[in-house]
């Protein structure tokens, strides 16, 4: 049984269809993260903007590695994957920093998370107000079997990076061994 698992999912390791997957979901992030948006109404926050930057680099990196695989083989493809993980690692640090900022356990930047001072004469309150971002980084909006966006976005980047290391140190091995 496991080993049919394994033969079931070996073609999905090669290079061209791992870089396909990998790309495109990292696209699925993205589209997810805009119907939250623009569909919901769920307006990001400065740390959220920033977890959808690896993303866009995945995107590219997939691509270019398709074709630098194309061109140049297994070597380019096992290269582009490693800078895939690097990125997508990247990210989940971010998501999880994010995640230990909406927890109140790390810091978030000065600029994204607590409240707004609503003290002092008018202009200086009406000045705080204008100045604070719209969406603060410790509040969490929307969350699904208890773990916020930020939380999901680490959790699968962590796996579609485990995905790429495996990939990556496939590649000297026989298609189904």
């Amino acid at each position: 049984q496991q080993q049919m698992q394994q033969m079931q999912l070996m073609p999905l390791m090669q290079p061209m269809p791992l870089m396909a997957l990998l790309t495109t979901g990292s696209g699925a992030m993205l589209v997810a993260a805009a119907v939250f948006e623009h569909g919901f109404g769920l307006a990001p926050c400065i740390m959220c903007l920033w977890q959808r930057w690896p993303h866009r680099v995945v995107i590219l990196l997939g691509l270019a590695g398709m074709a630098a695989g194309l061109v140049m083989g297994r070597r380019a493809s096992m290269l582009f994957q490693g800078l895939i993980a690097a990125a997508l690692m990247t990210g989940a640090g971010i998501a999880f920093w994010h995640t230990g900022v909406e927890f109140g356990i790390l810091p978030g930047p000065a600029a994204c998370s607590g409240s707004v001072a609503l003290v002092g004469d008018t202009a200086s309150v009406l000045d705080n107000l204008l100045a604070a971002p719209p969406v603060q980084c410790d509040k969490v909006p929307w969350s699904f079997l208890g773990l916020s966006m930020a939380t999901w976005n680490g959790l699968i980047s962590v796996v579609m990076a485990g995905f790429a290391i495996v990939g990556m140190m496939r590649r000297g091995r026989p298609r189904y061994s």
